[in-house]
């Protein structure tokens, strides 16, 4: 039997266009020879739909929808991920299925038995588990169906698991019954490292219990999440013997009765040898980008483009997204910045063939101080309180003071609105990670914006990702590249006098956010205790301005956003002696 693994790229709530694509790619299967078509998980309703599915109408328009894609598929039998109804009196009303249909009929049906409730997951709000594992036959195979985290119970791989059953191993094992495949439909997000793990535990299945086994996964970006697709098939070994595209939609197809399959060669410009994790964080911030701006309804953007590394990332990464026609950069030099800066900005944007323009931030800046002054001057503990308008003050001292820097990366947040409201467009902003982390950023300022593509992406990966980009030819100046990174909102201003060098600061951040480690442990891998401590300090003074940013593009295990729940308001002092 041919087999159809069709990873698709859904709009969340978009039932006829997303039913359309599935009944066009089953009809493409079938001409192919194929008699079955495998698609994502809850591939109808693009996943993860969250509280759409406490609403009434969203669940009504999703029957109506499944029970035509149902009717219209023929010819060919369907695999797909869908919401069905849970018609049990207690419980949550929902399960996360599975469903295989033939020519109007619904053979068989499963749910998600393993709900994840962890980072970005929150199923157990909306799903109840499935509760029994059962094979199934068709065509003369029997398949054990499951749902993505079905098969994530691997205790060779996790050193705790999170589960007290493996439904894995209750449909593969001696009391399932001997299927002949493993089929598993997933939406498994993208994040550094995650497919050397995925493929172990695949492995670990297959060579176990001698099956083999093939997971079709969703692609696109949905809001900050990113799906990379990359279904693939693996033998009873383990090993790979058929594998979809990355970060784009595909089609591929297996032959169970050679147990071949195609497999997508890599194009070279998705590929470094290298640098192979650059590589596929551009890949997947350049989806994610694309996916976030269409699917939310816009056709263009506007970045900030000061000269630095950054802004230049992020241009490139549009453009490449949406087409340079579609991206407009604007330089907004204060009286701090420099000529160098300006030049490199104009440089990127001809590099990049983007629509270019300048608005110098002076007057508008010199008229702010004008205004502030005499409120500033009143009083050094605040503006009295039910009295009259304030008089005239003392000219402040000719340094620049926290709060004119931020007055600068304000004016130039609004400026940036301004055009995007004009030409009907979505703000990029473009701080990083580092920078978010310890705060190194100005509400309303530089953190304005529809979407923050590097806000998961740290200092030292933008450097990487910026020479991936300039390893055919400058495209980024190369004095962007090797400047020392400045905000230039004051005098001589770089980065290093308010932060460690982004060498020690990464390595710390990457250990404290994404691997937990107490302060103690951080400081034992060789870190000055002092800048640990005033480094975690940063990062937790700092969680207001992270619970205002616009969403940005996961990349790692762990980014901020709705995955990395922490209060506001709180005072837990880690002890670090």
């Amino acid at each position: 039997m041919k087999i159809a693994l069709i990873q698709t790229n859904p709009v969340i709530g978009d039932f006829a266009g997303n039913s359309a694509r599935m009944v066009a790619a089953a009809a493409e299967a079938a001409a192919r020879g194929c008699e079955l078509a495998v698609f994502p998980e809850l591939a109808l309703s693009g996943y993860p739909p969250q509280d759409l599915l406490e609403r009434p109408a969203f669940l009504a328009d999703h029957d109506r929808a499944l029970a035509r894609l149902i009717e219209q598929v023929r010819g060919i039998g369907l695999l797909c991920g869908a919401v069905i109804r849970n018609p049990e009196p207690a419980g949550k009303p929902l399960y996360n299925a599975a469903l295989l249909c033939e020519d109007g009929r619904v053979l068989f049906r499963t749910a998600k038995r393993l709900l994840p409730a962890y980072d970005v997951f929150d199923e157990s709000r909306y799903f109840e588990p499935g509760r029994t594992a059962a094979l199934c036959t068709y065509r003369g195979l029997k398949l054990a169906i499951t749902v993505c985290e079905d098969i994530w119970n691997d205790q060779r791989v996790f050193p705790r698991c999170l589960y007290h059953c493996d439904p894995a191993a209750e449909l593969l094992g001696p009391a399932g019954g001997g299927a002949d495949l493993l089929l598993n439909l997933a939406a498994s997000p993208f994040n550094l490292g995650k497919n050397a793990i995925k493929q172990q535990i695949f492995a670990n299945i297959c060579a176990t219990y001698q099956v083999p086994l093939i997971q079709v996964n969703q692609v696109g970006g949905q809001d900050s999440l990113v799906f990379e697709g990359g279904s693939l098939a693996l033998d009873r070994t383990g090993r790979v013997i058929c594998r979809a595209a990355r970060f784009r939609e595909d089609l591929v197809v297996l032959d169970t009765a050679t147990w071949q399959g195609e497999v997508r060669a890599v194009p070279a410009e998705e590929s470094d040898p290298a640098d192979p994790e650059a590589a596929e964080v551009l890949q997947a911030l350049i989806l994610g980008t694309r996916d976030y701006v269409r699917k939310c309804g816009f056709s263009g953007v506007v970045i900030g483009l000061s000269g630095g590394i950054d802004s230049a990332l992020v241009a490139v990464i549009a453009a490449r997204a949406l087409g340079p026609e579609n991206v407009l950069g604007i330089a907004m030099p204060s009286p701090y910045s420099s000529a160098a800066s300006l030049e490199d900005a104009r440089r990127l944007a001809a590099n990049l063939a983007v629509a270019f323009g300048e608005l110098p931030i002076t007057p508008i800046f010199e008229s702010y101080r004008r205004s502030l002054a005499p409120f500033f001057a009143a009083s050094a503990a605040g503006p009295a309180v039910g009295q009259g308008p304030l008089a005239a003050g003392p000219e402040e001292a000719p340094a620049v003071s926290l709060t004119e820097q931020n007055i600068q990366a304000r004016i130039r947040g609004n400026l940036l609105m301004a055009a995007a409201n004009r030409y009907r467009r979505l703000v990029l902003s473009t701080g990083n990670k580092s920078e978010m982390a310890v705060g190194y950023c100005t509400l309303y300022g530089d953190m304005s914006g529809g979407l923050a593509l590097l806000a998961d992406v740290p200092k030292t990966l933008v450097y990487r990702l910026a020479r991936l980009i300039n390893r055919t030819g400058e495209i980024i100046p190369r004095h962007t590249l090797e400047r020392e990174p400045s905000a230039e909102l004051a005098p001589d201003q770089k980065d290093q006098d308010d932060l460690p060098p982004y060498e020690v600061l990464d390595p710390i951040l990457q250990a404290y956010l994404e691997e937990q480690l107490p302060i103690r442990e951080i400081v034992a891998r060789g870190f000055d205790p002092e800048v640990v401590r005033e480094v975690v300090s940063r990062v937790r003074r700092n969680e207001h301005k992270r619970k205002q940013a616009p969403p940005g593009l996961k990349v790692t295990t762990k980014a901020f956003g709705y995955g990395r729940r922490y209060p506001v308001a709180e005072n837990y002092q880690e002890d670090h002696d």
